[in-house]
């Protein structure tokens, strides 16, 4: 009698079919679908798709959300970052305080000004820029000070705040990736993220929590002459056809990613809060799966959300020791997984010129580690979410 051979088991590098998407757009979409494409008729019945009435409702809807008195549309989240430079006649010279653990648009905006990134490390729990270094690298060529409010959490901007206006240096928050995020200070003074520094800058990039079909962005700001300025320089630096005031660029808001996006903003109260349940509920899960137990570090480290701190949860990142092997497992059995982000941008090539060396920011290239960025978006079911933990949970089984 022949004996029968199991199938070996698969690699932890194998990849099998996702079990659901990092991201499920279409669910989004299913969800508002007659109303996106009444708006989007509507635009093309009218014809104007250049700054259309849908973009100054967009403004006048973005301002009252943030809080601000003015909000201007552009084209992208890195046209907001941007544009809001160019209000301050940021230019060659001139240093911007920022965080080496972004997207490369935060520090790519200062240099597309010939301006110098100036970084300093982030806060090890938050991943935002840590307060502590700030003070140290304000020198008198410092004209702006960028703390990104990574992944849907606010960065500390009371202690940034006092630290900038006491040597004179506007703040830009940028907020691309946390729409709605809400911080409380010391006075219990409440704010949503944009309004609390002299900018705010936003992304509608499809995969953040208010997406377009497409780019598209917004600055948001109390100043009524950095208002007037930022919608001249989105329109060519023209205040009259044909006349040109200042040196602008072409970063005007589309009126059709303006109607998609007006009509997705009724329900972004909605998804967030689905978010923010999602977030909560794979709390509970970790807790369940032994991975999160008093305080402990059982090799999952889960986002950190400091008091007095609305998170949105534009990705739920954890911290997890072996991660790359963590992913691969996950992989193999179907389930997605982003990095945000491989490599602190003070590492990459286009950075080089800046002179930093590996170990300049230790918190920041500990992070490029180490995070892994799991599923929650707002239409993601309570059984994908323990399929990811229990595949994590078997993980770490595995191991000890």
């Amino acid at each position: 009698m022949h004996s029968v051979t199991k199938p070996p088991r698969a690699a932890e590098h194998s990849v099998a079919p996702l079990l659901f998407p990092f991201l499920d757009l279409k669910a989004e979409y299913a969800l508002m679908k007659a109303e996106i494409q009444a708006a989007v008729e509507m635009v093309l019945e009218s014809q104007q798709f250049i700054m259309g009435p849908q973009v100054r409702e967009l403004e006048t809807e973005v301002a009252a959300l943030v809080g601000c008195r003015f909000a201007i549309g552009c084209a992208s989240g890195s046209d907001a970052l941007l544009l809001a430079l160019m209000a301050l006649g940021v230019d060659s010279g001139a240093e911007v305080i920022t965080v080496p653990f972004t997207f490369v648009a935060t520090a790519g905006s200062v240099s597309r000004l010939k301006a110098k990134p100036v970084f300093v490390d982030i806060d090890p729990e938050t991943y935002n820029l840590d307060a502590m270094h700030l003070e140290s690298v304000i020198t008198s060529r410092t004209r702006a000070i960028i703390p990104v409010h990574l992944f849907g959490l606010p960065a500390e901007m009371e202690t940034i705040t006092q630290i900038a206006r006491a040597n004179g240096v506007p703040v830009i928050e940028d907020a691309a990736q946390s729409i709605g995020a809400r911080y409380v200070d010391s006075r219990c003074e409440d704010k949503n993220v944009g309004n609390i520094g002299e900018f705010g800058c936003f992304s509608f990039f499809p995969s953040k929590n208010l997406g377009g079909a497409g780019d598209g962005g917004m600055i948001t700001t109390n100043d009524p002459e950095f208002a007037e300025r930022l919608a001249v320089l989105r329109d060519h630096g023209s205040r009259k056809k044909y006349q040109y005031d200042l040196l602008g660029i072409n970063s005007r808001l589309d009126s059709l990613q303006a109607a998609i996006l007006l009509a997705k903003l009724k329900h972004l109260d909605a998804f967030t809060k689905a978010r923010q349940q999602n977030a909560d509920r794979y709390r509970k899960l970790f807790e369940q799966a032994g991975l999160n137990q008093a305080g402990l570090n059982m090799g999952v480290t889960l986002p950190f959300q400091p008091e007095g701190r609305r998170h949105v949860y534009n990705q739920f990142v954890i911290r997890a020791q072996k991660r790359d092997q963590l992913r691969d497992h996950l992989r193999a059995r179907g389930i997605p997984t982003e990095i945000y982000y491989p490599s602190p941008l003070h590492l990459q090539p286009a950075f080089a010129y800046l002179g930093y060396a590996q170990g300049a920011f230790p918190q920041a290239e500990d992070a490029s580690q180490h995070v892994l960025a799991l599923p929650v978006f707002p239409q993601m079911t309570e059984e994908q979410q323990k399929i990811v933990v229990n595949a994590i949970a078997e993980f770490f089984a595995g191991r000890t």
